[in-house]
């Protein structure tokens, strides 16, 4: 199983990005270990003085498929869950000014909490466009529709195929939409599809 992660995939941090690379989404890659399940705590990370956080749907592909056709890349998805995106800000800013990679930013271990359960796409109102949310400490901070996306589910199935191989069970976060911030000790986080309260984390 691997999870991979969709950049820049709302207009607010699409602006950040440069001309050359906004024609095809961005990814990156979190290791299995980055995996934090059934609502467990996440402990702040000791190399970090600035952790953040952004929430983001969540797609389980259901077969094998390698260089996907758009058109139908539908059948390798069939059900969406929330996960929240955890980044070391601090040392993100420090990989930027050095030139280096963002996996330790990004790839530390049980920085991708994602819920345990999915929601079936048939079984929501409008499957073109899931609303989801996430809040902190009962304040809602982060809130969109999947319609907001600049490339929908079925493009990034797409494009990320036609680099690496998708697997049974394998994650797709799709990209978090404006209102991502800093998280302290003591703080706890709640992610929504639909209103429904499917991943909680609180920070310790």
């Amino acid at each position: 199983m691997k999870i991979i992660c969709i950049g820049y995939n709302y207009h607010s941090h699409s602006e950040m990005l440069p001309d050359e690379c906004t024609g095809s989404p961005v990814f990156f890659m979190k290791p299995d270990t980055a995996l934090l399940r059934n609502n467990q705590p996440l402990y702040y990370p000791r190399f970090t003085q600035d952790l953040r956080c952004g929430v983001a749907l969540v797609l389980r592909i259901c077969r094998l498929g390698r260089s996907i056709s758009e058109r139908f890349a539908h059948r390798y998805y069939s059900e969406v869950g929330v996960g929240v995106d955890f980044t070391a800000h601090d040392v993100q800013l420090e990989c930027i000014k050095k030139g280096l990679p963002w996996e330790a930013c990004k790839s530390f271990d049980y920085s991708a909490p994602v819920s345990s359960k999915f929601v079936e796409l048939s079984a929501l109102r409008d499957a073109a466009d899931v609303k989801f949310s996430l809040e902190l400490n009962g304040k809602t901070v982060q809130q969109a529709g999947s319609s907001e996306m600049i490339f929908g589910f079925n493009r990034i199935v797409s494009h990320v195929s036609g680099y690496v191989t998708l697997r049974m069970g394998d994650l797709i976060f799709t990209g978090t939409p404006p209102g991502a911030g800093s998280v302290k000790i003591g703080d706890t986080l709640a992610a929504k599809i639909e209103g429904t309260p499917l991943l909680t984390v609180e920070i310790k």
